[in-house]
């Protein structure tokens, strides 16, 4: 089954910070949910949502998680975030199996890399990152051990078309293109590996573009 989600484009003039980004995401975008348990032998499923839209070729998107733990101890650029409480966004933009994968810790440590499969991943360089990506978490930046009890958090992120490396002047307005959305955390004590679009493997694996949903942009 492959979803499609048509991205919404908002009109605002200037350049929105995180915090109008969150807001204008809230106010005119539908949410969606990142809800598919795929292998049978991880069935925790946090509460895991999403909203996405696009302005003045940027990709705009907020991730909102209720889950019962909180693990975030990477703070630099390319760590494995996924091992910590993590969203990602793997995104096809043309279509043809070349993807970039992008994550975030619940802290909003990104790792961004590009390529066909899981092996052939070429890292986007941290200075590249740092200078285009803007993430604002509602836990702050500061790492910590796990922490139980239950916790809601979100995280906003703002994704210039220029991070887009290897795909130079490309233009999101009536683009065509291929995503996959997750939440995970390797390292938690409830390791769990949701998806918005189906999985089809035996074991865990993101990087699996053939199992990419649609995205139209508006």
């Amino acid at each position: 089954m492959n979803k499609i989600l048509v991205v919404k484009e908002i009109e605002y003039e200037g350049l929105a910070d995180l915090q109008k980004v969150s807001q204008l995401l809230d106010e005119q975008v539908e949410t969606h949910s990142i809800e598919k348990i795929n292998w049978k032998n991880f069935p925790y499923k946090p509460q895991v949502h999403f909203k996405m839209a696009h302005n003045n070729n940027q990709i705009w998107l907020k991730y909102i998680v209720e889950e019962e733990t909180v693990l975030a101890e990477k703070t630099r650029t390319n760590q494995l975030v996924s091992m910590d409480s993590c969203v990602e966004f793997f995104f096809d933009p043309l279509g043809d199996g070349n993807y970039y994968n992008f994550e975030f810790n619940c802290i909003g440590t990104t790792l961004l890399a590009y390529g066909p499969q899981r092996k052939e991943r070429e890292y986007i360089t941290p200075k590249t990152i740092e200078h285009l990506v803007k993430v604002g978490s509602s836990l702050g930046k500061n790492s910590f051990v796990e922490k139980k009890g239950g916790h809601k958090w979100e995280v906003t992120i703002v994704l210039p078309v220029e991070i887009l490396a290897h795909d130079p002047g490309i233009k999101l307005k009536g683009l065509k293109s291929r995503a996959n959305f997750y939440k995970c955390g390797d390292a938690t004590s409830t390791p769990h590996y949701l998806s918005w679009n189906p999985i089809d493997t035996k074991k865990p694996d993101f990087h699996r573009p053939e199992f990419f949903g649609e995205l139209i942009f508006e």
